[in-house]
């Protein structure tokens, strides 16, 4: 998946980006509708938590052992300061399963089934 393409801010989530606000771009259009299904159980699951899905999606990165940091790219001191949340957001096995599960991995072996 890729975070930057698919967070957002609380009450701004993809979906509803898709739909409003700035103008979308056609790429961005067909990335949501490629991915609508996951994007609308993410953004359930984000609203059951009461996280914004960026800060889930930067936990959940940040959560595997082999990442050591993740550079984020607010624009404003306020983004900022909502995303420092994120690394301090503890996730139980079973959200971390339901992630797993919302958004798989390519599968094969790394590094190159993560190659495009």
């Amino acid at each position: 998946m890729c975070a930057r393409r698919f967070s957002g801010r609380r009450g701004s989530h993809t979906l509803q980006k898709a739909d409003s606000g700035r103008r979308p771009s056609p790429d961005f259009l067909a990335a949501v509708e490629q991915h609508k299904p996951q994007l609308e159980r993410y953004e359930a699951l984000c609203a059951d938590l009461r996280e914004r899905p960026a800060d889930v999606a930067l936990a959940w990165l940040l959560h595997n052992p082999a990442v050591a940091t993740a550079i984020v790219g607010p624009r404003t001191p306020e983004q900022l300061h909502e995303t420092l949340r994120a690394p301090h957001l503890t996730l139980s096995p079973k959200i971390l399963l339901e992630l797993d599960e919302i958004w798989p991995g390519p599968g094969g072996e790394a590094p190159e089934a993560y190659a495009w």
